[in-house]
């Protein structure tokens, strides 16, 4: 029950409680599947009406024209069809279909899509079977061939250079294998043609990785095989070994370093080691060579590192190799502890090393890297996977590389942060192919939300009027192109669903989305499905996905990504700091480039300030009755939800759409205030600045009209109620006339219940105290900060401490006014629980720290300072940064329904199926293979709730920078 909480990317997981809407006026496309003779598919809208898509598949000689032939077994009537000449006579139930012009030629193996919409009585829509083409009677499905991947097994491990052993099973039913596929990731590593279907994989490298066989039949079908995870350690032998791999040399002085060999050698072995690369101060002192015989071979020897005495304040980096004729070299990474900083600067070296360091597991093998969302695979949050990933984890490596930069004023890596960024997780041109025939006049097609996952499938309502895209002609003007810059929030780092690159079910990363379903859908009840809808066998039902959440007369295979604003604007704010930094060191040019990209992030990301379907903002009821919006009239000035777009494969329609809803949490004032003030961070669209500025206004206004009497901050607002502009409960207190939402887009749990929200969001609210004095932000955090402290405490001696965790709300703010904001008596929040979440107490000493630094508060000072030494006392130091124990007793929910209607069958990439029966588990079947899974499945059998030492990612990086801030902060 606390799925949605832990996140750290949470919030911006729920991005797409939106529909899949597409243009009123768009061409809507055929289905083209490889797949069997005739393919037939069924929607029922209710009421008696339906729509039916079918797949021709010619199986035989090419032919120029064809006549499709069967015959209802109820009371089935064709209103209306697509892409053929429907024909049924009066009081029959035999149906003809013949080609047009433009789809009368099927060579063999090819295939053409038609559809029709019609009417039944009674309460059953059977599917006819009685299929002949040309008078010939079509021989029935082709099911595709099964495959199972017997080498390597699920969770083998490797080391690096070894010679992997690929084998696998196939057969197809009514046909034969052609060949069968080995992958790992996107990458083909071998061909077999026969059985058995075997191969090698040679000499790999370290990594993570996710292989798969892929059987094709003779009509071309294929099919993927369950996925492996296999993990390809370093070399361990023969090897020179090193202990420990990252060390901090003070500055002045020296530190050491033992080395000794893996295996025993057949003779004598002379080890040197050498500074290869990074910064001159760092030397090796002793022991730059030592001999190991086969007797002391496993004795450790030591070799001494020294750092100069310098005037400068950067600590800086070097590697040293220490290497061995037929050995595996060792690799140290050495980091200046300089004198001149603190204690808490040094603390942050030693957390960053271990996030880097590639054998702890945060980052995936693909180059450049990606960040995972844990280093653990067996974790259920915003993402379902710890392997998944979020466009918020990125932009916390930016801060994290930014906060290095600082400290060492090396700026390439924050650059390569931002390059992985672009390449992973930005949609590239083909990514998001049709963005050119998007017409802003024409943003997108309406859709009601619903209140649970069981009222989906909705319908789409062109009746709706929406309103024009103010922003799209001036970014394409500005960039020079239709495509939108900014992250997608969901990525499926190794693959481990299926679904691939663009359809192509092996590429990876993988475009993934989620929660599609309403505001009472958690994580625990959604099911995952590719950004890009091919229509695959194996990737949903024959229309893929989308039957689950929208009724269409004609569905069509399209792309699709939603941005969470809150991580963008988190990107901008870490490109601020950056720029800052560069710039104190004269270094601002090493940066420059990447300023201007972060710029250009900030200028899409203006999209999340409008309102759904662009509808006028403000006493918005009634999808029919609330106009259109016109301009800007349409912008809440704040940072909703998310923002989506979308459109064909292939073809001629985009769509985009904003969102009406509005948390605090989201609120970035820091971002606001650079994209509107810092020349480096400058929009190239001309109403760009002027519009961050007006946002900046409005969202420390948002923080005064949602502060209780205690001082927290409480949930936000909508311009949509319940998301389909619904009538709002009588008397319900507005802002600029949007309607007060105690827990706005997800209820499981409240959205304003984890305390998460509330140090994310005041941290960006003191960085720009600190920075600029703005007295709007002074008086909120001079009321926040005294109600966080008091629900506070640090026991450093004896490494404990305790946070709120949980909050309660009662009560509302009063209507807005803002020549005379009202003090919010009447809205009140309880903590009713506290903990020990990592990153919630980072994030929290750096709102106090910043907000200390400049006001010099000293409580906050000191209650930062006592929070950060609890963190670091040894019971929660481990190999890979910081961690405390962890009950999930939400884990009784892997084995939860989850809603899927009683006419959709279809099967995850894995052979998984997808049906009215379907569990979380049942969607994820792998998840049975994870290391960790025994103890979740003894709680499911009625033991104890399971125990985790998590190390996610974003709270790992910002008990770094915690670090790190108050060693700058207060030296």
């Amino acid at each position: 029950m606390r799925l949605r909480r832990r996140l750290g990317a949470l919030p911006a997981c729920l991005a797409l409680v939106v529909p899949l809407a597409i243009p009123a006026s768009a061409d809507v496309l055929s289905i083209q599947a490889v797949s069997c003779s005739v393919d037939y598919s069924a929607s029922n809208w209710g009421g008696g009406g339906f729509s039916a898509n079918l797949t021709l598949h010619n199986l035989g000689d090419p032919i120029t024209s064809w006549s499709l032939t069967f015959t209802f077994p109820g009371t089935q009537r064709i209103s209306q069809g697509w892409n053929a000449n429907w024909t049924q006579a009066s009081g029959s139930a035999t149906v003809t279909a013949t080609n047009m012009s433009y789809n009368g030629t099927l060579a063999t193996n090819g295939s053409t899509g038609i559809g029709f919409n019609g009417t039944y009585t009674g309460s059953t829509n059977a599917s006819p079977t009685n299929f002949a083409v040309n008078g010939t009677l079509c021989t029935g499905a082709n099911t595709g061939p099964t495959v199972s991947l017997t080498s390597p097994a699920n969770g083998a491990t490797y080391t690096a250079g070894a010679n992997v052993p690929l084998a696998a099973t196939a057969a197809d039913s009514d046909g034969s294998v052609a060949r069968v596929e080995f992958y790992a990731g996107s990458t083909l590593l071998g061909t077999d043609t026969s059985s058995p279907y075997t191969g090698t994989w040679s000499n790999v490298a370290a990594g993570n990785y996710v292989v798969v066989a892929r059987a094709y039949d003779n009509s071309g079908a294929f099919t993927n095989s369950a996925p492996a995870d296999v993990t390809v350690g370093a070399n361990t032998g023969p090897s020179v070994v090193a202990t420990p791999t990252a060390v901090t040399v003070a500055e002045g002085g020296s530190a050491t370093v033992s080395l000794r060999l893996s295996a025993q050698p057949s003779s004598s072995v002379t080890v040197t080691t050498a500074r290869t690369s990074g910064d001159t101060d760092l030397t090796v002192g002793t022991g730059a060579t030592r001999t190991f015989t086969t007797s002391n071979w496993n004795t450790a020897q030591t070799v001494t590192l020294n750092a100069a005495e310098d005037t400068d304040s950067a600590a800086g980096t070097a590697t040293f190799t220490a290497s061995a004729t037929g050995q595996t070299s060792a690799t140290i990474t050495a980091t200046e502890g300089d004198n001149d900083l603190s204690s808490y600067a040094q603390r942050f070296m030693d957390l960053y090393n271990k996030i880097k360091n590639p054998a702890n597991g945060y980052f995936s093998s693909h180059n450049p890297p990606i960040p995972y969302h844990s280093v653990e695979t067996l974790i259920v949050e915003a993402p379902d996977y710890g392997h998944v990933t979020t466009s918020e984890a990125f932009s916390y490596w930016l801060w994290l590389e930014a906060q290095y930069g600082q400290a060492t004023q090396d700026w390439s890596r924050f650059n390569t942060a931002w390059t992985s960024m672009e390449t992973n997780i930005i949609p590239t041109h083909a990514d998001q192919p049709t963005n050119s025939a998007y017409n802003p006049n024409d943003t997108a097609t309406y859709a009601p939300e619903q209140d649970t996952p069981n009222q989906y499938p909705v319908p789409l309502d062109a009746n709706v009027s929406t309103g024009n895209d103010p922003l799209a002609s001036e970014l394409s003007s500005a960039y020079g192109t239709s495509d939108i810059y900014g992250m997608h929030w969901l990525l499926d780092v190794d693959n481990r669903y299926g679904y691939g690159r663009r359809g192509d079910r092996t590429g990876s990363p993988s475009y993934i989305n989620t929660f599609q379903r309403g505001p009472q859908e958690s994580v625990w009840e959604t099911v995952p499905q590719p950004s890009w809808e091919p229509f695959n066998s194996g990737q949903g039902g024959p229309n893929g996905f989308l039957p689950l959440y929208i009724q269409d007369s004609q569905y069509a295979r399209q792309w699709r990504y939603t941005n969470a604003p809150d991580a963008d604007a988190r990107a901008v704010q870490a490109a601020y700091w950056a720029n800052v930094w560069a710039t104190q060191q004269g270094k601002q040019a090493d940066v420059a480039s990447t300023m201007a990209k972060a710029a250009k992030m900030g200028d899409y990301l203006r999209y999340a300030f409008y309102d759904k379907y662009f509808k006028q903002v403000g006493n918005c009821v009634g999808p029919t009755t609330c106009p259109a919006g016109s301009g800007k009239n349409s912008s809440t000035g704040l940072l909703t939800w998310y923002y989506a777009w979308g459109g064909a494969t292939e073809g001629g329609w985009a769509w985009r759409i904003g969102s009406g809803q509005a948390h605090f949490g989201y609120q970035n004032p820091l971002a606001a205030y650079a994209l509107a003030n810092v020349p480096a961070l400058k929009p190239q669209s001309p109403s760009a600045q002027a519009d961050w500025s007006a946002s900046l206004t409005r969202q420390l206004e948002f923080y005064r009209w949602l502060q209780s009497a205690e001082g927290g901050i409480a949930g936000g607002a909508t311009n949509s109620w319940a998301g389909r502009y619904a009538t709002p409960p009588s008397g319900s207190s507005t802002f600029y006339g949007m309607y007060y939402d105690v827990q706005p887009v997800y209820h499981d749990p409240p959205s304003n219940q984890w305390f998460g929200m509330q140090v994310w969001s005041m941290e960006r609210v003191a960085e720009l105290y600190n920075q600029t004095g703005n007295a709007a932000a002074k008086a909120v955090l001079d009321k926040w900060v005294p109600w966080a402290l008091a629900n506070t405490t640090a026991n450093p001696s004896a490494g404990t401490w305790a946070v709120p965790s949980d909050l309660s709300w009662s009560g509302a703010p009063a209507t807005w006014n803002p020549s005379n904001p009202a003090a919010n008596t009447n809205l009140h929040v309880t903590v009713t629980s506290r903990g020990q979440d990592v990153g919630v107490t980072a994030a929290l000493v750096k709102t106090l720290a910043h907000y200390a630094s400049e006001s010099g508060n000293t409580a906050a000072r000191d209650m930062a300072k006592n929070l950060l030494d609890a963190m670091w006392a040894t019971p929660n130091q481990d190999t890979r940064g910081i961690s405390t124990v962890e009950s999930r007793a939400d884990y009784n929910r892997f084995d939860d329904p989850v809603y899927v209607p009683s006419n959709f069958t279809g099967t995850m990439s894995n052979g998984d199926p997808i049906n009215s029966s379907s569990t979380f588990v049942g969607l994820r079947s792998w998840y049975k293979q994870d290391p960790a899974w025994s103890s979740v499945q003894s709680y499911l059998n009625g033991g104890s709730a399971p125990t985790f030492r998590y190390h996610r990612f974003w709270a790992q990086a910002d008990v770094a920078m915690a670090m790190a801030e108050y060693g700058r902060l207060f030296p």
